[in-house]
């Protein structure tokens, strides 16, 4: 059959495909997109993928772009929307339970030039999708020349026909660069919206290029890698953004993946977040980069996460993860992370986690081993948190030019191959957390640690995982005995020796545990073994989001919460229940007072025997910036603001509750963005605390404001003495 002819074949029946899923709408399947804890995301470079469509390849408003030999790392390769459609077969049968795409918005049309005019070698087209033109319209080399939205629509429809989710990557920092190409413009749905170079109502930052990372103001307000950095304080910018990723949940977004948080006005992404939550259920997780448990902004990043109601990329256990598979390090480092993080997390289990992404090198460029990068996978796919796959680790795809740096760990992905051995690796785990809720909902509980040797367990109900790990590449390991939750037997590995795993014989130990016989763990070598039984009472295992508004839908997740509708209770409350099954219950936050409050799921049968906690704000969030003028600023002293909402602190004065710290570039006058709810009579007081810890108030009394309806809005104070 001719290319031509074969092109039009596979768009005949793509399209005969979403026919059939449109007029069969009980074939498709109730997916509850709130509940991440289960899923196993792949995480894909769209135009990296497979080119389903070769007629958006050059598509007439953006032409040259694309280069057809792939060896132009900077330029489009042909991947599309309709290549992920194309491919669900391979990823349902990989066992992915929701497909993590690039930024879909409409990007620039033009070439990205130096000063010269000539192409700049390491930045020519947006292939990756983060230099922004229109928000409200989606890229055309991944769709159509008319930039619609028939066939993000065609693949949305489809994954969640194969019961995979779509988690979009999303980008509102910035438009794009200032320098070249479209000058930074922003367009609302072919309609120029704001220009960077003639900008009277101040739609964007004008601070020049960030240079210094480690200065929070700079990080927030500056322009990054040159991009044209949008102010989000904006009324107009603030609803353009909020417009766009609703309009991506009415298309079948299921999930957000917040790109560079840590540069997006932290404050007005609390905002962002409830705004996305308030208009469809969805799930939310942000990539703050940083260095590790140990890097500065670290206790500002796990604040965020236990704030603002999104969860995070788990940027210090994939680091950490990277040491120990590609550096020697021992796993000790991992297991030191995990234990800070769990201890510093209000929710660890939403930790999305990864060992490769589209901004390190890939394991295998960075003096990993294939044996390394499937131990790391299989420690990904089983610890605590939400796993990603990185396309193509599983047929260890990687290119070491440069080191394997951007671009090059964005590769073609040029195999499909459903034996390879990393292929079957995630496939059988990624079908036990499906099958084992210990992996999506268990404590995480590490046995025995050595350099070479890693030994968890997870455990929830009656659901029981226990993982053994030896990086070693010649030396077998013994571990001793080992308590364990598993229930007395003899196990197999449940990866049938995949990883050259072995078994296990347990005995009745005491108080309900089990003790094993020694193990000897074979070099290179992962052993699983498991035990699922049904949990005697309902148990619940996560619930989301965990901050919200009356009015908000929020879903609970677990076991054995039978067919017959039961009741929710939000504190004392009764919540109106929304569906119920077995497995999931959704409900809607009642009307009480803001506050923390324990949620109680009582089933036919009685109460689940364990909760989740929710935190109630007064109604909508809406971000405010909070000037204060005249400050005394004492020597290495913080600012910050406590007031009468639970976003404020509540009059607390702890750090890691009241409000800030505020920024102060222009000291003695600080500032902060601050998402508060909408009509709240608000109070506040202003307060520093000095470098011993100590705290400073302001005198006077509290000050006093009402909060608008709606958009967005401005205070300005003056320290009172």
């Amino acid at each position: 059959m001719s290319p031509v002819r074969l092109q039009w074949k596979k768009l005949f029946d793509r399209g005969l495909c979403l026919l059939a899923l449109l007029t069969a709408g009980a074939a498709v399947p109730a997916l509850h997109a709130q509940d991440f804890r289960k899923q196993v995301i792949y995480q894909i470079i769209t135009d990296r993928f497979f080119d389903g469509d070769p007629t958006n390849n050059n598509p007439p408003q953006s032409p040259g772009m694309y280069d057809p030999t792939k060896t132009n790392w900077q330029a489009y390769w042909g991947g599309d929307f309709a290549g992920i459609q194309d491919k669900l077969p391979y990823l349902k049968r990989l066992g992915i339970t929701a497909i993590w795409i690039s930024p879909a918005v409409d990007n620039i049309n033009l070439p990205m030039t130096g000063p010269d005019g000539k192409p700049v070698p390491y930045l020519f087209a947006p292939y990756h999708g983060y230099i922004n033109r229109d928000f409200m319209r989606v890229e055309e080399h991944f769709g159509s020349s008319l930039n619609d939205w028939k066939a993000f629509d065609s693949m949305t429809t489809a994954s969640h026909a194969d019961g995979i989710r779509i988690v979009l990557d999303f980008s509102p920092n910035d438009s794009n660069l200032v320098y070249t190409a479209e000058h930074g413009n922003l367009y609302d749905n072919g309609k120029l919206l704001a220009t960077y170079d003639h900008d009277p109502q101040g739609m964007f930052h004008h601070n020049g290029m960030l240079t210094d990372i480690n200065d929070a103001y700079e990080l927030q307000y500056y322009d990054v890698y040159g991009l044209a950095d949008l102010n989000q304080d904006n009324p107009t910018i603030d609803r353009y953004i909020k417009d766009s990723i609703h309009q991506f949940q009415d298309h079948g977004v299921d999930a957000v993946r917040l790109d560079a948080v840590r540069h997006i006005t932290w404050g007005w992404s609390y905002s962002f977040a409830n705004s996305v939550y308030t208009h469809k259920p969805s799930f939310m997780f942000g990539e703050w980069f940083m260095s590790g448990s140990h890097d500065k902004f670290y206790p500002d990043a796990r604040k965020f996460a236990n704030q603002s109601g999104m969860s995070l990329l788990d940027y210090p256990f994939a680091l950490a993860i990277r040491d120990v598979f590609a550096n020697g390090k021992g796993f000790s480092e991992i297991q030191q992370t995990l234990e800070r993080e769990d201890r510093d997390f209000d929710h660890p289990l939403d930790l999305v986690t990864f060992v490769d992404n589209h901004d390190i090198p890939r394991l295998l460029s960075a003096k990993g081993t294939r044996h390394g990068l499937d131990e790391a996978t299989a420690l990904v796919l089983t610890a605590r948190g939400i796993p990603v796959v990185y396309y193509g680790d599983e047929q260890y795809l990687h290119n070491d030019t440069d080191g394997g740096r951007d671009p090059y760990t964005r590769v073609w992905m040029s195999s499909y191959d459903t034996n390879s051995l990393g292929f079957r690796l995630v496939q059988q785990l990624a079908a036990l957390r499906q099958s084992n809720d210990a992996l999506a909902y268990g404590s995480m509980q590490m046995l025995h640690v050595e350099p070479d040797v890693f030994v968890f367990e997870r455990h929830f109900a009656n659901d029981v995982v226990l993982v053994a790990i030896n990086k070693n590449e010649t030396v077998s390991a013994t571990v001793p005995a080992l308590e364990t939750s598993l229930p007395p037997g003899s196990y197999s590995d449940f990866l049938g020796g995949l990883m050259d795993g072995g078994r296990l014989r347990s005995r009745r130990f005491a108080n309900g545990k089990s003790q094993s016989g020694p193990l000897v763990l074979a070099p290179h070598s992962v052993s699983v073994w498991q035990s699922a039984r049904p949990a005697n009472t309902a148990e619940v295992g996560s619930l989301g989001p965990t901050i919200g508004q009356p009015g908000m839908q929020i879903t609970i997740a677990g076991q054995r919460f039978g067919s017959s509708p039961g009741s929710v209770l939000v504190g004392t409350v009764a919540a109106p229940v929304r569906s119920w099954s077995n497995d999931t219950v959704t409900f809607t936050i009642p009307s009480i007072p803001p506050g923390t409050y324990p949620v109680e799921l009582h089933t036919a049968q009685g109460p689940a025997t364990n909760q989740e906690r929710l935190t109630v704000i007064g109604n909508q969030l809406i971000p405010i910036t909070f000037t204060v003028n005249d400050i005394p600023l004492l020597p290495g002293a913080s600012v910050y603001l406590t007031g009468n909402t639970v976003g404020t602190g509540q009059w607390q004065t702890d750090p890691n509750t009241a409000s800030g710290p505020f920024l102060c570039p222009h000291a003695p006058s600080c500032f902060l963005d601050i998402s508060v709810p909408a009509g709240k009579a608000l109070e506040f007081k202003i307060f520093q605390i000095a470098r011993d810890g100590s705290v400073h108030p302001e005198a006077g009394a509290r000050h006093t404001w009402t909060v608008p309806d709606g958009g967005t809005g401005s205070v300005i104070v003056d320290w009172q003495r």
